[in-house]
């Protein structure tokens, strides 16, 4: 297999949105996203043909990419075990003019894709994302959110559905493929750095927030990140030694069955 094959779309139309969703053995989690994607493309006021769903198959060996086609997604095949290739991978077929992304183990609001190009259509806004909360909460869970909702405040980096211009995205490069971890952040800084030189903002649109599967904090444990946080400290310093065995166990090791 090539590193990207595809499975097309037989609607000729070009759509308004494309939703990528990186996914590596993600059967389980994969139909529950799907549903929601479904039932969003059905009150998007644009119809449901104006949205476009790309799962982007990063080396799967179950059924992924088949639960895909079948629901009537394009899929794309990304060899390189990465999550911002797997990111890019999806938005290089992409025929929409907004790109929007999401993991796979999400599920979304009714009303995300009209919030999305409501939010689009301001020339004072660069793109963002829908904020998410996790399916189940735990004292350990939330003080994990206190620890980090200062930050989402300051920066306005969030995450969930994240959004923006396919013309933006094509100019910042995309998802940096040269790290295994953190993509999603260099993206909001990128984002952010660009929106800035035109006086654009990001935005949350925490109405439509997405819920995350909490299966980190079921395998990890409840109170896990902070030890991650600790453990990533020596990352910033240069060390990459942490930050690689982190991503091997944290991202990139074999979780879902």
């Amino acid at each position: 297999m090539t590193d990207e094959q595809l499975t097309l779309s037989s609607d000729p139309s070009a759509p308004r949105i494309s939703l990528v969703v990186p996914a590596h053995d993600e059967e389980r989690y994969l139909p529950d996203l799907l549903d929601t994607v479904d039932r969003a493309r059905s009150r998007y006021a644009q119809g449901p043909g104006a949205v476009e769903v790309i799962v982007s198959d990063n080396a799967s060996t179950d059924r992924t990419a088949e639960i895909a086609a079948l629901r009537g997604c394009r899929v794309v095949y990304v060899a390189k075990r990465a999550i911002a290739a797997a990111r890019n991978g999806g938005a290089r077929i992409a025929r929409g003019e907004v790109l929007t992304f999401v993991d796979a183990d999400t599920r979304i609001r009714p009303e995300t894709f009209n919030a999305i190009d409501a939010a689009i259509a301001s020339d004072r806004v660069v793109g963002g994302a829908t904020g998410v909360r996790l399916d189940r909460m735990s004292l350990g869970i939330a003080c994990t959110h206190v620890l980090l909702i200062p930050m989402v405040w300051v920066t306005g980096f969030d995450t969930g559905v994240v959004f923006l211009r396919r013309a933006d995205f094509e100019a910042i490069g995309g998802y940096d493929e040269s790290i295994r971890w953190g993509e999603d952040v260099r993206l909001m800084v990128a984002m952010w750095r660009l929106g800035r030189s035109r006086g654009q903002r990001l935005v949350r649109l925490r109405p439509v927030k997405a819920i995350a599967s909490a299966r980190k904090f079921d395998e990890h444990g409840d109170w896990h990140y902070f030890a991650l946080v600790a453990r990533a400290i020596p990352w910033l310093f240069g060390n990459r030694g942490p930050a690689d065995r982190i991503a091997d166990r944290y991202w990139y090791g074999d979780r879902r069955r």
